[in-house]
């Protein structure tokens, strides 16, 4: 949870996401509202003037508590809300924007905190659900923000800029709907219009625009420049994974590496996070065929000497005589390589090999052990592991080659050392 809190509130700083009262009519144009009651005001001047996040949360509650018919209970709801975002109390500020909505449906606040929430807290066990509400509140959000008033006292600038931040909350969320759906045109329509209107970088829609233009069939170009972008927002090992992730969709695209370095130094430059006008990538022209590939390949390089990736490329081309010679070469050798763990049984492994099936989680060997492993030894989902096993046959498609014998490598590609040895006793002979 803590974790959660984290990235929450990194979400919400990147978008400038800070909720204030503001005085205003839910719904409806901005009106002044008095509050007759003294005792009533002056409660409500005090909450409002807490200056810690969770003092105000208590002073705020006890005012609904107090006073639930308030002419300005919603404006109340919504300096709860903030107290409790400051707070970083993620239930109270999500169960707080209902409350809010229940007041005032078309709460454009209460809206954008329940989009950016149920996004930031998506997890494979909820995704569906959190999907669900993202859609919905993003928008019940769109459709509410062209009416939202105008705070009394409030500049056209600063009216502008809220309108705005809320407006790319909402676009967010229903970009990152999309992209789950694998709809790449409307991601990238949504996460552009969210890009175009923050008033700061947000490293999250940045890299999923980046996403949705790169993995876009065909590819949309203009998702270098934004990867580049995401990048450069990125701490950490994230900020070189997201670079090799673009500079692998680069050469995939354009076909080789030359020109990576000037886009990535290009855009790193220029203070801009959206492209300049006309920036495009030259497309790679059309590849020779996986057939062709394959016979070239088995010309250039000894079949002992290539890669797993590359096995899979002529095992799966078509062209049977270079299959059959890679085959001949390999078949019930023993093998040491590198892959990644898909899913582990004591007895059997499910692994990927080539980066494009590790990218896509998809398997492309299956390994039995020599022996069953204890389990302390099985690899978790998701690891890197060395392995030798022996190449005993394969399908082409899809791909998977099967080993057998296999046994676990360490690091200097020495066996691992996987069951006890058993103790020795000493025995007397006797008399």
């Amino acid at each position: 949870m803590k974790k959660l809190l984290v990235v929450i509130v990194l979400v919400v700083a990147a978008q400038g996401f800070v909720l204030q009262a503001v005085g205003q009519a839910p719904s409806g144009q901005p009106q002044k509202k008095e509050i007759t009651n003294s005792a009533e005001y002056n409660a409500y001047v005090n909450a409002l003037g807490q200056q810690d996040p969770n003092t105000k949360a208590q002073a705020l509650e006890a005012f609904l508590q107090a006073y639930p018919n308030s002419v300005v209970k919603v404006e109340v709801g919504e300096a709860l809300m903030g107290a409790y975002q400051q707070a970083q109390n993620v239930p109270k500020w999500m169960d707080t924007a209902n409350r809010v909505l229940q007041w005032d449906p078309n709460n454009v606040p209460a809206l954008a905190t329940l989009t950016l929430l149920y996004r930031a807290t998506a997890t494979p066990q909820n995704l569906q659900q959190n999907l669900s509400f993202v859609q919905q509140y993003a928008t019940r959000g769109e459709q509410a923000l062209p009416n939202m008033p105008k705070p009394e006292g409030m500049t056209d600038a600063d009216f502008v800029k809220r309108h705005n931040q809320f407006s790319a909350t909402f676009e967010g969320g229903l970009g990152f709907v999309a992209l789950q759906a694998k709809n790449y045109p409307e991601a990238s329509k949504d996460f552009g219009k969210a890009v175009s209107e923050e008033s700061q970088p947000d490293l999250g829609d940045i890299y999923a625009l980046a996403q949705a233009d790169l993995e876009a069939k065909p590819i949309n170009p203009e998702g270098f420049w934004y990867i580049v972008k995401a990048a450069n927002l990125a701490q950490g090992d994230g900020k070189q994974q997201i670079l090799e992730y673009g500079r692998r969709k680069y050469v995939r695209y354009h076909g080789k590496e030359d020109g990576w370095q000037d886009i990535v130094s290009q855009a790193t430059s220029n203070q801009s996070v959206l492209p300049p006008q006309g920036f495009t990538v030259a497309a790679a022209p059309p590849p020779p065929s996986p057939a062709e590939q394959a016979a070239d390949l088995v010309k250039s390089k000894d079949p002992k000497k290539m890669e797993f990736a590359e096995w899979e490329l002529v095992l799966s081309s078509g062209n049977q005589q270079a299959a059959d010679t890679v085959w001949n070469a390999i078949k019930d050798k023993p093998v040491a390589l590198n892959a990644t763990v898909m899913s582990a049984s004591a007895s059997k492994l499910q692994l990927a090999g080539s980066a494009d099936d590790i990218e896509a989680k998809t398997a492309d060997i299956t390994m039995t052990m020599a022996k069953p492993l204890p389990t302390k030894f099985i690899p978790q989902a998701g690891q890197a592991i060395n392995f030798q096993g022996t190449v005993t046959s394969y399908t082409p498609n899809p791909f998977m080659m099967t080993f057998t014998d296999g046994i676990l490598l360490d690091k200097n590609l020495k066996p691992i050392q996987t069951t006890t040895a058993p103790a020795h006793h000493s025995t007397t002979k006797k008399q």
